[in-house]
């Protein structure tokens, strides 16, 4: 046997025995193998940007986390929105939580000079007219707020002309209260009993004006 002919035969073998390693490497295809995916076109990405649009422009949640979608109160808020950019409904609550406590003690104690910018004249009126009877009477009263169990805004209400703003919110409070005569007797309530204030409290303020505080306009139960 010539000697090209024995290297040909040398190198054939040499190649078998490739073959024969990959496929017991590798492993072999067999049935029907799904094609590959062509590359992603615009036309194929515009469905998934359309949706993402929807998210983007659903339900402002800072407003149907505390009125219903599509109520009066919450179109009123979204043009409360609309007027002031930066108002938002849940720093708004966040701020009447603490001007109930600020105002609802003062009110018991009966100094409202502090309170007084974030009182509505007629609301400043009444409550004045209760601390005096108190005064007159010889009465004084010890308050200590606990806390507050629950806070609701109720209703929201915007006049576009006026762009005066009106949110009306519930609270219900947890304190004690003792209502003490000019000898110091108790004559109502308790210093270790807990009762619930409930009030309802209506704010106002004119929505893009550089006063950023809200007033007490009403109050009721």
């Amino acid at each position: 046997m010539s000697s090209p002919v024995l290297q040909l035969l040398v190198l054939a073998a040499i190649a078998v025995f490739l073959i024969l390693r990959l496929r017991s490497v590798l492993g072999t295809r067999e049935g029907y193998e799904k094609p590959p995916l062509p590359p992603a076109t615009e036309a194929d990405e515009r469905p998934r940007r359309r949706d993402f649009a929807v998210i983007e422009g659903g339900p402002d949640r800072d407003i149907t986390d505390h009125v219903p979608e599509g109520s009066p109160s919450a179109r009123a808020l979204a043009a409360m929105k609309n007027a002031e950019p930066a108002f938002s409904v849940s720093d708004f609550l966040h701020g009447a939580r603490g001007a109930y406590e600020m105002i609802l003690m003062s009110f018991e104690k009966g100094d409202l000079a502090a309170i007084r910018p974030f009182l509505a004249e007629e609301v400043y009126q009444t409550f004045a007219e209760v601390v005096a009877a108190r005064e007159r009477e010889g009465l004084t009263v010890e308050a200590n707020f606990v806390g507050l169990r629950e806070l609701t805004l109720q209703s929201a209400t915007f006049d576009r002309d006026t762009r005066e703003a009106e949110l009306t919110v519930r609270f219900v409070g947890e304190l004690t209260s003792v209502v003490r005569n000019r000898v110091g007797e108790v004559v109502e309530g308790s210093p270790t009993e807990i009762r619930r204030q409930r009030d309802v409290w209506t704010f106002a303020r004119n929505m893009g004006s550089d006063d950023p505080n809200w007033q007490l306009v009403a109050t009721g139960e």
